[in-house]
């Protein structure tokens, strides 16, 4: 009888307060549905706007990231306070909380702010080819936190971008041509006057070698090495024919300098044998 009395007291007790409290979490559940697919139809609104519009890709989806990632915030923030928290009290645990989280993920923050300073500094886009951390490839995508490589053999590696915009990095899209150095070595018993004509003749006949004024392709005496002397052919070519641009002079030029009886010598190294007859 005692707990049956128990029983009915709580009911008295919190019974009502959950009859007052029941619309509000109705309603907050409501917010949460109605919030998320609102921002689900924002978001799907900021996409279709920025495909009709010619703006950064890096821009758009970093942008895109930014407010949806906002949205659900200050969902939630409304969500709260629709169950009662009052605000002074949600800015407080918002405070503490964040103050937890920021030290628990520092790392993250660290990402996040890297990703704002890459989209001001534009060191690079989405499409250049760039070299940073050791990782070589086309950028895929740059987003809050990280940033997506596609490499030579299509792997994708993802970078994180609080590293990526205090290190150094290489892009060799900017300029849109690049410069060449390609090291042919020849015996020392070799002419080297023929094999620089070769060479030189080599580059001028292709026609994705630039020849403007200060882009001439030229050919020096790079090394007098141990085994080799070494000439280094210089030329210029857009971004587009580099490679095929390499690709053909280094196949080309070895063919035409063996036709012209100049070889091309490997390592070596002369080892003396001495006997001691001395017993």
């Amino acid at each position: 009888m005692e707990k049956f009395n128990d029983i009915n007291y709580y009911i008295e007790k919190y019974g009502q307060k959950l009859i007052d409290f029941l619309p509000d979490l109705i309603l907050a559940v409501l917010m949460l549905f109605i919030g998320l697919w609102i921002i689900r139809v924002i978001s799907r609104l900021i996409n279709k706007f920025f495909q009709r519009k010619d703006y950064d890709v890096t821009l758009e989806k970093f942008i895109a990231s930014l407010i949806n990632w906002s949205l659900k915030i200050i969902l939630f923030v409304l969500v709260i306070t629709q169950l009662g928290v009052e605000s002074a009290s949600l800015i407080a645990i918002i405070g503490a909380a964040g103050l937890a989280i920021g030290l628990a993920l520092q790392g993250s923050l660290s990402n996040f702010a890297g990703g704002v300073l890459i989209l001001l500094l534009r060191p690079f886009k989405v499409g250049d080819f760039i070299k940073a951390q050791g990782v070589e490839g086309t950028v895929k995508e740059i987003s809050i936190f990280n940033t997506k490589l596609l490499t030579f053999g299509n792997q994708e590696a993802i970078l994180p971008n609080g590293k990526l915009s205090n290190e150094t990095i290489i892009n060799f899209t900017t300029e849109g041509i690049r410069k060449e150095n390609i090291i042919f070595g020849i015996s020392y018993d070799s002419s080297v006057e023929t094999a620089k004509n070769i060479l030189l003749e080599l580059a001028m006949e292709q026609e994705i070698i630039m020849k403007v004024e200060n882009k001439m392709p030229m050919i020096v005496m790079a090394e007098l090495a141990d085994s080799s002397v070494n000439l280094s052919l210089r030329y210029w070519a857009t971004n587009e024919n580099f490679w095929n641009a390499r690709w053909f002079t280094l196949e080309e030029g070895k063919k035409r300098l063996e036709a012209a009886g100049i070889s091309i010598p490997f390592p070596q190294r002369d080892v003396h044998f001495y006997t001691n007859n001395n017993k």
